[in-house]
């Protein structure tokens, strides 16, 4: 699902575009904003995919409002005026509509960021990382984590599922490979081919299996057996 709000000073044109985003099964209604410093209210609250922005607003525009943000979500204009469509794809929208809309035409627009959003999530995700945390892309977003809060990252065919402390796993097309080199070695260590470790987070080790919460249980494979031993002697009070 896109999640999306809609920004326009005109009630009736506002309860229009949110009515249409309800009726088209791959959007989803984040909320209805009656002008720019609104919409900044919300933002600070809920993640957004997509906004769908009336340019010709009172106070702030919705040129002037888009300029404003570091990273916006992206965007569909809304304008009664079609010569705004060029300074609209400047400021890097998806696409234009031009009131009156009907939802053949919204439909038509929501089809083309539909398109856009497959396309991102097709592509292999990417990680960047610090000391501290790391970004990944997780379906539509750019996700930051913590290193504190991940307990284990486990192999699934061509996806990664990162298991963590606060809050349900994430799922992100990323290699084992590619997210190992990322995690600093002192913190994390890879027992098996389709797990790494958070070293911090065990509770115990046995008969070559790492537990975490007394209940999940991480094999520590040949390949990997004497690399961990060797951590555990080093850390092993006598």
């Amino acid at each position: 699902m896109i999640r999306c709000i809609a920004i326009d000073d005109e009630p009736l044109a506002l309860q229009q575009i949110g009515g249409y985003i309800k009726k088209t099964p791959f959007l989803e209604l984040a909320g209805l904003c009656d002008g720019a410093f609104q919409a900044i209210e919300l933002l600070e609250e809920t993640s957004v995919d997509l906004m769908f922005v009336d340019i010709n607003m009172p106070d702030l525009s919705g040129m002037e409002f888009v300029k404003t943000l570091e990273n916006p979500p992206k965007i569909v204009f809304v304008t009664a005026y079609s010569e705004h469509a060029l300074e609209g794809f400047r400021a890097d929208a998806i696409d234009y509509l031009l009131k009156p809309i009907d939802y053949g035409d919204f439909l038509k627009s929501a089809n083309k960021v539909k398109s856009w959003f497959d396309a991102q999530s097709r592509k292999p995700a990417e990680v960047r990382s610090n000391k501290d945390f790391l970004f990944i892309k997780s379906d539509y977003k750019i996700l930051r984590i913590n290193f504190d809060d991940i307990k284990y990252i486990e192999a699934m065919s061509e996806y990664i599922r990162i298991h963590l402390v606060s809050s349900k796993p994430v799922m992100t097309q990323l290699s084992m490979k590619s997210i190992e080199e990322q995690l600093p070695d002192d913190r994390f260590m890879r027992v098996h081919r389709s797990f790494i470790i958070n070293l911090s987070k065990i509770s115990v080790i046995e008969r070559n299996r790492v537990v975490f919460d007394g209940s999940i249980y991480i094999p520590v494979s040949e390949q990997y057996k004497l690399k961990f031993q060797n951590y555990v002697n080093q850390n092993f009070l006598d």
